[in-house]
């Protein structure tokens, strides 16, 4: 008998003998992280609220109790009782039944009224019918994402039950090495902002962080095929995390499943969503350029169905000797601060992925309250000894003049935007600018992904700020479906009519005005004088809106494309006003990543500062070790940091 096996008779007659006589345990079984508990009596399991609470507390592990098939109701039968036990409020919108494991996926509008206070309508149901409510949103504005997401992983529902399963025995394998080390190899985003990729390696694991593409960079992105990442082979690394689902951190997990990587993935739910929409647009936007993909559409589906997400807060089992615990980042949707407790209190490790450390519009500020760091990887893209950003508020007020200064010449206001986080942000602030009368009540047109990566975030309130989530609680509060609102879905024709429209204001992707939809809005409105290009996200060395915010004004059509006209001699000229407003950044300046250091308590004994330029690792690393007297490192790709 293996020593997996061993375990779980083990662990189902301990469960047995701290359960009342009279309720039964059929089968134990490991999916992924969860001990799951299948019975003959889940009634009486939902009878006694804290059951399943004590035995995880007892036992250590997350437990799910499921009801063995044999004693299930008809699903016809069942549907009537819980809709009876569901407040009609809930807006249940669809029940899906799953006989083989006792599920039934709830999905409604009001999830907290299907829940009840401390899960109580969740144990009634149970009560009732015997099987055990899975609750999911449902989106107050339709996405073809969390839609097609959904579909796929009920789809693949038996083959993900397989991974899962030999996913928990990879986890709960017997412990081989004597060895204690802990070992850091930076393989990305080293005096570099891109390729995000690190190796977190114990003599019984390894596990990678991120896995990014870094647009322009020679050679492979990031160094996968160093001998100390997947040189020994993919089947070497026990698990992924991703702490978000920008490109530069996402773009290249599923290039891991065509080398032949077959394990987890581990991430925020929306972080799950936001690496489908994003890395298929990545591929598309490939085609487009003639350039070839990297992998192809069936690997982006094998990594959202590797996938296991976690919620800011649980620790979770991912190794023998791993324990993982995500913690908001406040960075875009879903963003994790990535918490690793190694062996029995051996060692701690924070990946900061990337920060915000203030509250915004969107999102608390980042999380820093861990029991123990010893080790922390900190971003540092704004890390430079002069990196220190405007206030929100007058970076807001100076939006709001550069609107009301176009609107009253009858000019357009046109904001090249990332489709993920900033955009959103912006969007708060033109709400609540109309809405108060700051600016005038203009249509505000949102182009690329906008629409879509917004009804995502309506589907995953609960990791936006408080205020935030409590309005899109509430329908007829819900800031992102203000009439002002308008999705571009017709192309070339609707952008047209726009530009030859009233004053209104544009949002578009690309951020930095590499390709995507804002190439067409510059060939139809940057000859006009009377508008404004507003740049409010940083733009990088090398691309055209850097160009742009140094002074160009020529642009040769073949940035452009086929929208707009030219002038004969190959280029457009951009007549528009050009503004820059600063302050709506995504990422910690200077004082906030200071800040998320100087609060931690206790604080790290090293900072290894990453994913910023030579001059904003450098900076920040000195100062960390000057103003707090702890070891500080601004490591370059390819170097490996072992502690213990």
């Amino acid at each position: 008998m293996s020593t997996v096996e061993q375990q779980l008779d083990d662990l189902k007659a301990q469960i047995t003998s701290e359960l009342p006589s009279d309720i039964s345990v059929s089968s134990v079984k490991y999916e992924g992280p969860e001990l799951v508990v299948y019975t003959r009596d889940p009634k009486k399991f939902a009878q006694q609220g804290d059951l399943i609470r004590q035995l995880a507390s007892k036992l250590r592990k997350r437990i799910t109790v499921r009801p063995d098939p044999s004693v299930l109701s008809r699903p016809e039968q069942a549907r009537e009782e819980i809709m009876d036990v569901i407040p009609d409020d809930a807006g249940v919108t669809d029940l899906d039944f799953h006989a083989d494991t006792g599920e039934v996926v709830i999905e409604a509008e009001k999830p907290g009224m299907v829940i009840g206070r401390h899960g109580s309508t969740l144990r009634d149901i149970t009560k009732n019918v015997g099987w055990t409510p899975e609750v999911v949103r449902t989106p107050p504005i339709e996405s073809s994402t969390v839609s097609n997401v959904r579909s796929f992983l009920k789809q693949e529902r038996d083959e993900r039950r397989d991974i899962l399963e030999k996913v928990g025995r990879q986890i709960h394998r017997e412990e081989m090495s004597d060895d204690e080390y802990v070992r850091i190899t930076t393989l990305g985003c080293c005096r570099e902002v891109g390729r995000a990729s690190f190796i977190l390696s114990t003599p019984e694991t390894r596990i990678l962080i991120d896995c990014g593409d870094k647009p322009g960079a020679e050679g492979e992105v990031p160094y996968l095929h160093a001998p100390e990442a997947l040189g020994a082979g993919p089947q070497t690394i026990d698990a992924v995390v991703l702490t978000h689902a920008h490109l530069d951190h996402s773009a290249l997990i599923p290039l891991l499943f065509k080398y032949g990587y077959d394990g987890p993935i581990y991430c925020t739910e929306p972080t799950r969503d936001m690496m489908g929409l994003l890395t298929l647009d990545y591929l598309d936007v490939a085609a487009k350029e003639g350039r070839a993909p990297p992998y192809e559409s069936e690997q982006v589906r094998e990594a959202i169905k590797h996938t296991i997400p976690l919620e800011y807060g649980d620790v979770t089992d991912i190794a023998p000797d791993i324990k993982l615990t995500f913690h908001n980042a406040g960075h875009i949707l879903g963003s994790a601060v990535s918490h690793f407790h190694i062996g029995d209190g051996l060692y701690n490790v924070a990946f900061s992925g990337d920060i915000h450390y203030e509250d915004t519009r969107l999102f608390n500020g980042a999380v820093n309250d861990f029991p123990r760091v010893e080790t922390l990887v900190l971003e540092s893209t704004y890390g430079g000894r002069n990196d220190y950003q405007t206030d929100q508020e007058d970076s807001e007020e100076k939006l709001k003049e550069v609107i009301n200064e176009t609107y009253d010449k009858g000019g357009k206001v046109v904001i090249p935007a990332f489709a993920v986080g900033r955009s959103q942000e912006i969007m708060l602030v033109l709400e609540e600018a109309m809405r108060s009368g700051d600016i005038p009540s203009m249509p505000v047109h949102l182009d690329g992904m906008i629409w879509e990566a917004t009804a995502i975030h309506t589907t995953y309130p609960e990791y936006l700020r408080d205020d935030l989530r409590d309005r899109i609680f509430h329908e007829d509060e819900n800031p992102f479906l203000a009439e002002e609102f308008n999705h571009i879905d017709a192309g070339e024709e609707e952008r047209q009519d726009v530009a030859d429209g009233e004053p209104c204001i544009i949002l578009s992707t690309s951020g930095m005005v590499t390709g995507g939809p804002i190439m067409s809005w510059l060939g139809h409105i940057g000859p006009d004088p009377d508008s404004t290009l507003v740049f409010v996200g940083y733009q990088a060395q090398g691309t055209l809106g850097r160009r742009i915010q140094n002074g160009w004004d020529e642009i040769p059509t073949s940035e452009v494309g086929a929208m707009g006209s030219g002038d004969g001699r190959g280029t457009l000229s951009l007549n528009m006003d050009v503004e820059t407003v600063d302050g709506f950044s995504g990422h910690a300046d200077r004082a906030g990543l200071e800040n998320f250091v100087k609060t931690m308590n206790p604080r790290p004994e090293k900072v290894l500062c990453v994913h910023g330029d030579e001059r904003s690792t450098q900076d920040l690393s000195s100062a960390l070790y000057h103003d707090y007297d702890m070891r500080t490192f601004a490591p370059k790709n390819l170097e490996t940091f072992r502690f213990l």
